[in-house]
């Protein structure tokens, strides 16, 4: 109510955080360089303070409303906050921490700076809040007060700078909401004009192997996440198991939250609706193959210029496609951003990349079983459909150069049918891996289970179905798993009550690789690929 302090907390505002609106908003020109440091960087040492306090803050009852601060700076969260329950703020912008002198009221107003919190705190309470931010060593300070008048009113030293009615800023109230014109653009027909059977098989698909593997889409990140350290701050919570997504313990439960990040922007380019519903079910279904249950999405979403019809036909199709997927999944947006404007000044636009982020939880660690290889013997099964599809794969884009193709196969019916067969087959307790297939196809798939275990496996294409289709096509909807023979049975019973097609396709070995009963070498061979060639190249 009227009265109740408004406090910003986190990192100092700068200029440096004024630039990344305006870099957001012009095309990338041939000096686009120059701007690069001017754009604010995250410091997740500092988010992780922040992460810390804010929960410490909210279990003393004395929050009435929190957000953080993201585009527009001080600017959009005053008035989201004021819109949203009705009441109006007085904000002092000389008041909040600034990294820089003589900086303008709108500076102040529009900075993105990263890593800052808006509260506000019960009247009378503000003691024990500001007692938990001094613990955490975070800058603070009460920026100003919320009233009854609906209008957030800006001050700077004393001087009513602006006055705006709150509704007036937000979506739902007086935001204007803009219309652009779209259009199909000319090469969405072209290329659902692509044949496969225009590609040879090639003769030696383990050179293929080897090549994909090596693939910056597909092999290892580790140069880069090795760079920071993954256990800081979380006193061993977080498990760095091999799974499809991150899994991170809940302090004092048998509970953990499941993390992903997912988006193939090639398929978004060639079918922007289906590509997008794809980036949110490949992210639930890393979610269920760790063992959880999706919850919710954040989002960034990356697209040329919005004046541009065929890149504005790329935006709407693509929000329909994650619309249709997030309510399949019932998985809530609960935020994110747009970042327009990424193409050269020549008009050359990115491919369209709405990334997903999904967290999931976990009930019970009796569910994890993680994408490696457990034991010699066991049966490796595919769950879901094999289909003759190389469409907009890494195989056919980075080995074939064909740059344009159609979307992979996919039916939001049958991904939802796969992610309930495989949560209830984890429930069984008999899984011993669980991995779903993606880039790279089933031999990626395969490979990624054998390096984080240490053991081999064989597998048996299917007959009828193109070689390199089956070992590298990406055709949706697909896990696989590896279960001790006297369970398969069981697993088969529960997959086919869903309508999921499943099949055995190998066995796990203790060392090498076999296909079609071929030695193709060892598993360290493709390792070596696999792990170096990211920092290789980068180091070269």
């Amino acid at each position: 109510g009227p009265g109740n302090p408004v406090y910003i907390f986190g990192s100092a505002t700068g200029k440096d955080g004024i630039h990344g609106a305006a870099f957001a908003s012009k095309d990338i020109g041939e000096n686009a360089a120059d701007d690069l440091p001017s754009v604010q960087v995250g410091d997740p040492f500092w988010e992780k303070l922040i992460l810390e306090a804010s929960l410490e803050i909210l279990d003393t009852g004395a929050v009435v409303g929190m957000q953080d601060m993201g585009a527009a700076g001080i600017t959009c969260s005053t008035s989201e906050m004021s819109a949203k329950s009705g009441t109006g703020m007085d904000i002092h912008l000389d008041k909040a921490p600034l990294r820089e002198l003589g900086m303008k009221s709108w500076e102040i107003l529009l900075s993105e700076s990263q890593e800052r919190m808006l509260v506000v705190l019960k009247k009378g309470e503000e003691k024990e809040v500001e007692k938990i931010l001094d613990k955490w060593d975070l800058t603070w300070a009460q920026i100003g007060n919320i009233t009854d008048t609906g209008n957030v009113r800006f001050y700077m030293h004393g001087e009513l700078e602006a006055d705006i009615p709150a509704d007036s800023l937000v979506l739902g109230g007086g935001a204007p909401v803009y219309k652009r014109e779209s259009e199909e653009p000319a090469y969405f027909a072209e290329a659902n004009k692509f044949d496969s059977n225009s590609i040879q098989v090639p003769s030696d698909l383990k050179e293929v192997a080897m090549s994909l593997s090596a693939e910056p889409n597909i092999a290892s990140k580790k140069w880069v996440y090795n760079q920071y350290d993954s256990m800081v701050g979380t006193v061993n919570q977080s498990t760095n198991r091999p799974s499809d997504a991150a899994i991170v313990k809940v302090k004092g439960t048998e509970k953990s939250i499941a993390v992903t990040v997912d988006c193939n922007s090639r398929y978004v380019h060639a079918h922007p609706h289906q590509g997008t519903a794809i980036a949110v079910s490949e992210a639930a279904r890393n979610i269920v193959c760790s063992g959880g249950v999706p919850m919710a999405i954040t989002n960034c979403l990356n697209f040329g210029n919005p004046f541009d019809k065929g890149v504005y036909w790329q935006f709407e199709n693509a929000i329909a496609g994650m619309r249709e997927a997030c309510l399949k999944f019932n998985t809530p947006v609960t935020g994110g951003n747009v970042s327009f404007y990424n193409q050269s000044g020549d008009g050359t636009s990115v491919y369209p990349t709405p990334t997903i982020g999904m967290i999931g939880l976990i009930e019970d660690k009796k569910t994890i079983t993680g994408l490696d290889f457990k034991k010699e013997g066991d049966a490796i099964l595919l769950l879901g459909n094999q289909t003759e599809d190389i469409n907009s794969s890494q195989y056919l884009s980075k080995y074939h150069k064909v740059a344009l193709s159609a979307c992979p196969e996919f039916n939001i019916n049958d991904e939802y049918n796969l992610q309930e067969a495989i949560k209830e087959c984890l429930q069984k307790e008999v899984v011993s891996s669980c991995h779903d297939v993606s880039e790279g196809g089933i031999f990626i798939n395969l490979l990624e289970s054998a390096m984080a275990s240490g053991l081999g496996f064989s597998a048996c294409t299917f007959q009828g179905i193109r070689k390199d289709a089956f070992l590298f096509g990406e055709g949706q909807s697909r896990a696989i798993i590896s279960i001790d023979a006297d369970h398969v049975t069981a697993i088969e019973n529960i997959c086919k009550s869903h309508g999921v097609a499943i099949t055995q396709i190998g066995t796990v070995k203790s060392t090498g690789i076999e296909i079609d009963e071929t030695n193709w070498g060892s598993v360290s061979d493709f390792a070596n690929a696999y792990e170096n060639s990211i920092g290789d190249t980068l180091e070269s």
